[in-house]
C-alpha cells in the first residue's frame, strides 16, 4: 500500500468523522449571544421601519438566517447580496432571480470596490417615502427612518455600514464575531441603523449548509476541523470549477484529492520531518479560497437543495 492509498483511506475516515462532526453541530449548537441578540431584536423590533439582510453572494442561500422571517414581522425588507466581487456572478444571478421570484427586494453588491451605492439608498429612500406618507396619511408628522441591519456572521455588514456612513462606524474583520451588542448607529439627518451581531440558527440542518459556511468563515474555525473543511472545498472546485485549481496550484491531475493536497504542499514549500504539513496546506487553501485567489466561485447550487 503506497502513501496516497494511505492517505486515502485516512481521508475516508476523516470524512466519516466530519458527517459526525456536521450531525452533532445540527443537535447541539448555538452560541449564547445569539439567542441574546435574537431576543433583543424582537423587543426592539416595533421600533424599526425596514430591514437590511445581509448575505454572501458565494452562498445566497446557506448565508440566509431561515428565522429572520419570523424575527421582523411584515418590516419592509431589502435583500443585499454582498462579494460580488468573489462571487460567480451566473450562479448568484440565478439566486437572485429565485429571491426575487418570491417577492425580496434584492441588490447584488461589491462594498469594496463599488464607488457608488445610489442603488441601495435608492431603494431605502422609496421606502422611506412611503412610509412617511403613510404616517401622513393617519396626521402624523414624517420622522427618520430607523433600519435594522441582519445577517450571518462575516458577510459584510459592518462594512456595509461603514459605506453607508461614508466613514469606519463600526470593526470590520475577516472573522465571525466581530459586534457583539445591538447598536443604534446616524447615516444623516434622516436614517440611522441598528446594528446587530451575526445570528445564525439554532440547528444546522445539511452538511454542504454547515461546510458551506465554515469555508467562508461564517462560523470559527473550532467548529468544524481546517483539514476536513479544506478536503471539502476542492472536492467542490473540482466538480465546479476545476480550472481555477488547475490554474492556481498548476496541477493537471485533480481525480485524487489526498495527490492534490500533496502537490500543493510540495510546491508551497510545506513539508514537516519529510512530510506534507496537511494543517498548513489546509490554512492556505481557506485563505486562497477567502481572497478569491481560487477564482469567482459560488458553492450553493440548486440541485443540492
Amino acid at each position: 500500500m503506497d502513501i496516497y492509498q494511505k492517505r486515502k483511506m485516512r481521508q475516508e475516515k476523516k470524512n466519516n468523522q466530519q458527517n459526525n462532526e456536521v450531525e452533532k453541530i445540527g443537535i447541539n449548537w448555538y452560541p449564547g449571544h445569539m439567542a441574546k441578540t435574537k431576543r433583543e431584536i424582537s423587543e426592539k423590533i416595533n421600533l424599526i421601519d425596514m430591514v437590511l439582510e445581509v448575505i454572501d453572494a458565494r452562498i445566497p442561500l446557506s448565508s440566509k438566517n431561515k428565522e429572520i422571517d419570523s424575527l421582523i414581522k411584515n418590516k419592509p425588507r431589502i435583500l443585499i447580496m454582498t462579494k460580488k466581487d468573489l462571487c460567480d456572478e451566473q450562479i448568484t444571478n440565478n439566486w437572485k432571480k429565485y429571491y426575487e421570484e418570491k417577492g425580496y427586494q434584492v441588490l447584488l453588491v461589491d462594498l469594496l470596490h463599488d464607488k457608488n451605492l445610489n442603488s441601495i439608498f435608492s431603494k431605502i429612500d422609496t421606502i422611506a417615502q412611503e412610509l412617511n406618507k403613510k404616517r401622513q396619511a393617519k396626521g402624523l408628522k414624517p420622522r427618520k427612518t430607523r433600519i435594522l441591519i441582519l445577517g450571518i456572521p462575516n458577510v459584510g455588514k459592518s462594512t456595509l455600514i461603514n459605506r453607508l456612513v461614508g466613514k469606519k462606524a463600526t470593526n470590520v474583520g475577516n472573522k465571525p464575531g466581530i459586534t457583539k451588542n445591538l447598536e443604534w448607529i446616524r447615516i444623516n439627518a434622516y436614517l440611522e441603523l441598528l446594528d446587530t451581531p451575526g445570528i445564525l440558527w439554532p440547528k444546522l440542518e445539511g452538511k454542504n449548509t454547515a461546510l458551506n459556511l465554515a469555508s467562508m468563515t461564517a462560523i470559527k474555525e473550532e467548529i468544524l476541523n481546517k483539514e476536513q473543511v479544506s478536503i471539502y472545498i476542492l472536492e467542490t472546485l473540482k466538480k465546479y470549477y476545476p480550472e481555477f485549481l488547475k490554474q492556481r496550484y498548476q496541477i493537471e491531475n485533480l481525480e485524487d484529492t489526498p495527490k492534490i493536497i500533496d502537490t500543493i504542499g510540495k510546491k508551497i514549500g510545506a513539508i514537516s520531518k519529510n512530510e506534507v504539513d496537511i494543517e498548513k496546506v489546509s490554512t492556505i487553501i481557506l485563505k486562497d479560497l477567502r481572497e478569491g485567489s481560487l477564482g469567482k466561485v459560488t458553492f450553493d447550487r440548486f440541485e443540492q437543495n
